[in-house]
């Protein structure tokens, strides 16, 4: 494929995406920007939510992990199922019950407006740092693809990613989101299963030799009960990393909280747990079947985030399954870029600004310039993951959520299950500490996604300590 090709491509699917914006953002107002006027219809927000969930990191590097640790990851998506029922039957309600827009405010009911903005700072820190890793993988691609041809510097490749997302979610923010991700999860399916039965086809294998092929390669074990991969530490992990990235996110909340009542919110949240052990499995049977075919054609194959990208675009395939990788990327990773950028947006103009409490036209402007100024930080956040960038991509994603999530766990945690108040204004002290003394723990011993709930431990003990 032609990069002029491939921007033709991804022009059309733009497109796309700004008419559904122009459809939906008929309305400017805050309350369709925050919280699409309770009116998002649940099945729409599961469906969305998919996508959401996965992103770039997912589509490039859950199929590139098989090569290392087999299926073993299907152990944490089953932990991730148990942190959504958590999720479901205690966050929800409490966030419907005292009727919030950013979910942060709970901390503030709860202990004051010290820990408040703590919490909702960790979770500023936390979005823009993720969210970067997923713009900068699918940026990086792009460049590979189309740019590099050209002569097109990174930063403007980056600049151009980050004005693409601005474009169709400055007016109706959330209200327009639920729309786009479900068409972005449309697509990345559609790629992930295209890609299955294409590659297949040149493979000569029909449904049930694929599947057979998958069980009998060395790529196929599930449940490991030994060393890092233990079943209980994944697990575990996986539910945990789901409560916090998930229900402590303002990101993900924002969505459920879109929908009309409590009762939607539920059925939207089992139905999307239910859907993602499906998904990840289509996942984890690409990436088998992706490295039994670079096996047999010789393909040389770096870091495992370079897997399917080379099979794509490089293991001789025809056109098809590339046009259905650049499609996949780019919807995954914008269907969980653009719904961070209105999510940072949210939880700046609520818990900082407090634009609830000023004139209409006050808080319409001051959301659109906070809009654009966590644009212009997701660019810079860009160029310095590409200066600094040594390691799988999904692998420096959890870890930097360890570290940056397990404060709000903590926080939470002793909110939800003790009656103590706390010294508000010592809260920061012991949210910041708790990561510092993790990394360097992280120095004498060897942890892994459980380094989440070591974090929300440490700041859960230094909690206690503040207890009044």
């Amino acid at each position: 494929m032609t990069p002029t090709f491939i921007l033709s491509i991804i022009a059309a699917y733009f497109l796309v995406l700004i008419l559904i914006s122009f459809i939906t953002g008929k309305s400017d107002s805050n309350e369709a920007f925050f919280l699409g006027n309770k009116q998002s219809p649940w099945y729409v927000v599961a469906f969305g939510m998919i996508g959401a969930t996965l992103s770039g990191v997912t589509f490039i590097s859950v199929p590139g992990w098989v090569g290392d640790s087999q299926f073993s990851y299907l152990q944490m998506v089953l932990g991730m199922t148990a942190g959504y029922m958590v999720i479901a039957n205690i966050l929800m309600p409490l966030y419907y019950k005292l009727n919030l827009t950013s979910i942060y405010g709970y901390l503030e009911q709860r202990f004051g407006s010290s820990s408040y903005r703590t919490g909702s700072f960790f979770f500023l820190i936390s979005r823009t740092i993720g969210a970067s890793f997923r713009l900068f993988l699918v940026a990086n691609v792009l460049q590979l693809a189309i740019f590099d041809a050209w002569n097109v510097p990174f930063w403007l490749t980056v600049s151009l990613t980050i004005l693409l997302i601005w474009l169709y979610t400055f007016r109706s923010g959330i209200k327009t989101i639920i729309w786009t991700d479900t068409l972005q999860t449309l697509f990345m399916l559609l790629a992930v299963g295209v890609s299955i039965w294409l590659i297949s086809d040149h493979m000569q294998l029909g449904l049930g030799d694929l599947v057979n092929t998958i069980q009998s390669s060395d790529y196929s074990q599930i449940f490991f009960w030994q060393g890092k991969q233990n079943f209980l530490k994944q697990f575990f992990s996986g539910m945990f990393i789901a409560i916090v990235m998930t229900g402590l996110d303002q990101d993900m909340m924002q969505k459920n909280l879109s929908c009309p009542n409590l009762a939607d919110a539920k059925k939207n949240m089992y139905c999307f747990s239910a859907a993602l052990i499906v998904v990840n499995i289509f996942f984890l049977g690409l990436g088998a079947i992706l490295y039994i075919f670079a096996e047999q054609q010789g393909l040389s194959i770096g870091k495992g985030d370079d897997l399917f990208p080379i099979v794509a675009l490089q293991g001789g395939l025809g056109m098809g399954v590339g046009v259905f990788f650049i499609l996949g990327l780019i919807a995954a990773a914008y269907s969980s870029a653009d719904s961070a950028l209105t999510s940072l947006t949210t939880a700046f103009c609520v818990d900082f600004l407090k634009t609830e409490n000023k004139p209409k036209n006050q808080q319409i402007n001051q959301r659109k310039w906070v809009h654009v100024a966590f644009s212009l930080l997701l660019v810079f956040a860009i160029l310095i993951f590409k200066a600094i960038n040594d390691e799988s991509v999904i692998a420096a994603l959890f870890k930097v959520a360890g570290y940056t999530y397990g404060p709000l766990l903590g926080l939470y945690a002793f909110g939800l299950f003790t009656k103590w108040q706390l010294r508000d204004k010592m809260v920061p002290l012991v949210a910041f500490l708790s990561p510092v003394i993790c990394y360097i723990l992280q120095i004498y011993i060897s942890f892994g996604f459980e380094l989440l709930m070591v974090n929300g431990a440490i700041t859960f003990a230094g909690l206690y300590l503040l207890k009044r």
